[in-house]
């Protein structure tokens, strides 16, 4: 290994280090399993928006969007982007303070839990159901995670990817078992600003290596399509696309997955002043606007770095993932200070990973241990025995994401595009109407719950396969099929009791 290299990795072990111990200090605060699954409700509001943020833009803003775009154009990532942003607004415009509200008044520091107390559900069907959903979808989009840091250090470093992979789930693992959700979101906010300075760095570096912007989309001239947002183009064929009014549409629906996301629904739960969430919603909307045009950008400059030999040849949107890790090799071979900012880049990555699997790993915790073992097993264990099993369910769970990770072939955005659809689907109309709609009701919300995670796997796997009209994103038809679920079934159901009512009416918005 090069003396420059060595600079890289000692800029990721730094990372890695100040990550573990942020860890180790905020496991001293961890007194409670409501402590290590929700703070303590402590976030202040920049830790809110921005651990909500990093969370949420996982692996996909660094190397799915930026390997998209470079392969297919600027439509299908740019209306993805533009879903992304629109539901991440409106999320925090509706969602946030009245889940804030709604959450403390009912006692529920978990998704799962809020369903049950929501509709006083005391045999905690909507919660077991919930936790199993979560479950389900967690841990492929955890496996994602690991799959893109294993991508990451094995290009790189030249190591196996089944051992670079396992290294970065350890040190996941061990900070969020030490530290919780506290950890968590303290250490997204130190990534964020990580991922920051790689989206920045990556494309001043990609454009000026380029000759500037003239000469990036000078070199995109022949690709009819390519920054058409209606068509798009295929690199790895040579081939115009078609991307019309309802590949758009269907393209867009990636913002309703917003209302079902439970790491990000958490950071709502957490803030320690529902007042504060307007200043959060303002420094979110701003950064998620920001970094996904940028991650965009970069796909785009990729492709002349591409053409002009800096980085491989890419055949696919799943091999072009590897985009910024293959700038920062470049620059590896630069100096010793180009090998810094190539550390950094690397780093950004692994930070964009680390920050979507320590939130999931903990609400995917939760949800073993207090949502499906104490709530509805009603297993009565102490405060230092719960803290223990949550900590062994993150490291069970993380080590099944492992397992699932071991394919280094799989697409980073394609997984976690079934998984937010999932989620979107399961947990997004359930949300809505649980917050906005006083006629619904336990059974409705279970319909709509099922019936969204069910459509999901059918639409995609069975329904989409016929083509046409019907190959469209699985979220929106699966969202829509749910709604319909909670309205007509709550509606055949008998109203909600008064005392249900009462609380609804009384929840501050």
């Amino acid at each position: 290994m090069s003396s420059t290299m060595w600079v890289m990795v000692v800029a990721i072990l730094l990372y890695t280090a100040i990550m573990i111990y942020v860890g180790i200090r905020c496991s001293k605060k961890n007194k409670t399993t409501d402590d290590f699954y929700l703070g303590g409700r402590k976030l202040g509001p920049l830790v809110t928006a921005m651990s909500a943020e990093a969370s949420d833009m996982s692996a996909y803003l660094l190397m799915g969007i930026p390997g998209l775009a470079l392969m297919t154009g600027l439509a299908e990532a740019t209306w993805t982007a533009i879903g992304l942003a629109v539901g991440t607004y409106l999320n925090w415009l509706f969602v946030a303070k009245r889940l804030r509200n709604y959450t403390e008044k009912v006692g529920a520091v978990t998704l799962p839990e809020f369903f049950s107390k929501r509709f006083k559900d005391d045999k905690n069907i909507l919660s077991a159901i919930a936790a199993i959903v979560i479950i389900v979808f967690f841990i492929p989009y955890t496996a994602s995670g690991f799959s893109a840091c294993g991508k990451l250090f094995s290009n790189i470093f030249n190591m196996d990817y089944s051992v670079a992979m396992l290294i970065s789930a350890v040190v996941i693992v061990i900070y969020c078992t030490l530290g919780g959700f506290l950890a968590a979101s303290t250490t997204d906010l130190i990534q964020s600003i990580v991922m920051t300075f790689a989206l920045f760095t990556a494309l001043g570096i990609g454009e000026g290596v380029i000759g500037g912007f003239g000469n990036v989309f000078a070199n995109l001239k022949g690709l009819e399509g390519y920054l058409d947002l209606s068509k798009g183009f295929d690199v790895a064929t040579n081939t115009t696309g078609s991307f019309g009014k309802f590949s758009i549409a269907t393209t867009l629906a990636w913002g309703l997955g917003y209302f079902g996301m439970p790491h990000v629904l958490l950071r709502f739960m957490a803030i320690d002043d529902a007042e504060k969430l307007k200043t959060s919603r303002r420094i979110a909307s701003i950064w998620v606007v920001i970094s996904m045009a940028i991650a965009v950008l970069i796909g785009v400059v990729g492709y002349s770095l591409m053409k002009a030999g800096m980085v491989q040849n890419y055949d696919s949107a799943s091999s072009a993932e590897t985009i910024l890790v293959d700038i920062a090799s470049f620059l590896s071979k630069v100096g010793y200070i180009p090998a810094l900012i190539g550390g950094v880049f690397l780093a950004g990555i692994l930070a964009s990973t680390m920050s979507t699997a320590d939130s999931q790993l903990i609400a995917a915790s939760s949800s073993v241990t207090r949502d499906l073992l104490m709530n509805t097993f009603k297993v009565k264990i102490s405060q230092k025995t719960a803290m223990l099993v949550a900590r062994a369910s993150v490291i069970v769970i993380a080590v099944i994401g492992v397992f699932l990770a071991n394919n280094p072939n799989s697409s980073v955005f394609r997984v976690v595009s079934f998984a937010w659809a999932g989620f979107g689907a399961s947990f997004g109309p359930v949300m809505l109407f649980s917050l906005f709609w006083k006629r619904t009701t336990k059974w409705g919300a279970l319909a709509g719950m099922i019936s969204g995670g069910a459509m999901v796997f059918i639409w995609k796997f069975v329904i989409a396969k016929i083509g046409g009209v019907f190959a469209i994103y699985e979220l929106l038809p699966a969202f829509i099929i749910a709604s319909i679920f909670i309205v007509i079934v709550s509606l055949i159901d008998k109203k909600p009791a008064i005392e249900i009512v009462n609380e609804f009416e009384t929840v501050g918005k």
